[in-house]
């Protein structure tokens, strides 16, 4: 092995870079420890800008789908200039790391202030992602190139790709079980840039006397460093400066869950949910939502004593089934169990409610419903689907003509599946799908829909087995109910024979709407073509 200060003649024929330790292989082991830490921080720089892209922009399938494949090709790009770096390999890679610390941790910051000021958010998440991509793509060349000083050409490039995959992995773990669920958007950035600030800081450090230009790099750590810790003290009222301006009231309560992110904003004293982005009910008016759910199936069911709700982990719909003193036991899925601790503990939940989570005839049960019900036995009365819009494939495989034969195994004989469908005016084929797609499972369907002020027309789909009774017997007992035994505060049996009828037209064009189902998927691209969509 050379001598550190030697210059072994490479294949060129110039003066290569001189290996970057006296004392051999300890050095490559440092190079490839730095290499496992950038690869586990590339992968969560990925990850992070597709979850910022997916819900500052929406549609998360074609999100996630964009920003790594512009990384990766970016990444390519970057692959190919680093051919064309001959001289100052260990300067440049240190470059590079400070120039990712500062990348990956003002992307979050940048993206919210793109969302405050600028119409152009794409625009600044996807140029993140691409310089991001070009940066990582530089990476490996370089530590392959200085590594070769210590191993042959195929152990080299084994052991250095060995290590990058392997920080791959452990990155997406980190992500996945704690970046996100603990610290959010928010810091997760930060801490990605400290992982590659801390690459930088201990090659330079270390190697400093080996270093063409060491006043540079020494006077990049000073300001990288500086911003991290300005960031860190920051990052809170940037965020939530950059999550005010895309709503229209006061945000009083935010966080991020491995699902989702949850933020409650504040109009006088009402209050209003949001999940990634979406509306899901104002205080002001969330009856005209919840009592239309579930009050026609409970009062068209020959028995109340099983009822399961799938989704609904806000528990307003659970506060009106309870109000039926015949139902014997609630069990109630939902994926979050953020969600269900704030249904729990919340003030605003808890009052909005009214305890319902605490009932002693309520079981809890955090899990998708899919999975739910493909291991589930039970067999239920009714059962209420009361889950977020079909914005893309992992909630439209949620509305498929498996799921709601899922819920049909699952129903007792004259048992009884309503489910919210999304505005019948705004998401007009959306919402014809899912009737196409639920007479397709086998039901009698009965759609009916509700004018809410804070959310526009709304509607729902009400079913029955198509064995047990016929579409306009299933519509006439509908107009019949009077809702006299429960208490409700906009329902009455009016109301209920208006929310049956539609427009002129409503129903017109059905032929061409298809069925949506999990190999073919088509609730989603019915909902993002329509004018609600994403």
């Amino acid at each position: 092995m050379a001598a550190i200060d030697s210059v072994p003649e490479d294949r060129d024929g110039k003066g290569a870079p001189p290996p970057i330790s006296k004392g051999g292989s300890g050095s490559g082991r440092l190079l490839k420890a730095c290499l496992f830490a950038t690869g586990l921080a590339g992968i969560v720089a990925e990850f992070v800008l597709s979850t910022l892209a997916s819900y500052l922009l929406g549609n998360p399938t074609l999100q996630w789908t964009l920003v790594l494949s512009l990384m990766f090709f970016a990444m390519g790009l970057g692959s190919r200039l680093s051919r064309h770096l001959a001289e100052r390999l260990l300067d440049r890679f240190i470059a590079v790391e400070f120039t990712l610390s500062a990348l990956c941790a003002t992307s979050a910051a940048a993206a919210y202030w793109g969302t405050a000021f600028v119409e152009a958010t794409g625009a600044i998440i996807y140029g993140y992602a691409g310089a991001i991509g070009f940066l990582i793509g530089l990476e490996i060349p370089l530590v392959t190139r200085m590594n070769d000083a210590y191993e042959e050409l195929r152990t080299n490039i084994a052991s250095v790709m060995e290590k990058d995959y392997f920080g791959a992995l452990a990155g997406g773990l980190l992500f996945a079980f704690f970046a996100l669920p603990k610290l959010g958007l928010t810091y997760t950035p930060i801490a990605l840039g400290t992982v590659n600030f801390a690459v930088a800081s201990t090659l330079l450090w270390r190697y400093r006397s080996l270093l063409a230009r060491p006043g540079a790099l020494i006077a990049a750590f000073w300001i990288t460093a500086g911003g991290l810790v300005a960031l860190g003290a920051f990052m809170k009222p940037i965020m939530r400066f950059g999550e005010q301006s895309r709503y229209r009231d006061r945000v009083v309560f935010e966080t991020q869950t491995p699902y989702q992110r949850i933020v409650m904003t504040q109009w006088k004293g009402y209050h209003w949910l949001y999940l990634n982005g979406g509306m899901q009910f104002s205080t002001y008016d969330e009856e005209r939502y919840h009592e239309p759910l579930v009050h026609p199936a409970m009062g068209l069911a020959a028995s109340r004593e099983q009822v399961l709700i799938l989704g609904g982990g806000d528990g307003l719909a659970l506060r009106e089934v309870l109000k039926y003193g015949d139902v014997k036991r609630v069990t109630l899925v939902d994926l979050d169990p953020e969600m269900i601790r704030l249904a729990r503990t919340h003030p605003v939940f808890v009052e909005a409610n009214e305890g319902a989570l605490e009932n002693e005839r309520v079981d809890v049960v955090t899990r998708d419903a899919g999975r739910f019900l493909a291991d589930d036995k039970g067999i239920y009365d009714i059962i209420l689907v009361d889950l977020p819009d079909p914005k893309g494939p992992d909630l439209a495989r949620l509305y498929s003509k498996e799921f709601y034969s899922a819920c049909k195994r699952h129903l007792s004989r004259y048992g009884i599946l309503t489910t919210q469908s999304s505005s019948p005016l705004h998401a007009r084929r959306a919402f014809l799908c899912v009737y196409r797609t639920m007479k397709a499972a086998g039901f009698h369907v009965l759609p009916y829909h509700n004018s809410i002020p804070t959310m526009g027309q709304w509607g729902w789909h009400l079913a029955m087995k198509e064995d047990v009774i016929s579409e306009p017997d299933l519509k006439q007992r509908a107009m019949a109910l009077r809702f006299s035994d429960v208490e409700t505060d906009f329902l009455n049996r009016e109301a209920m024979m208006g929310m049956l009828h539609f427009w002129k037209g409503m129903f017109d064009g059905l032929e061409d709407v298809e069925v949506n189902t999990e190999l073919a998927p088509v609730v989603d691209r019915y909902y993002r073509e329509s004018e609600w969509g994403w």
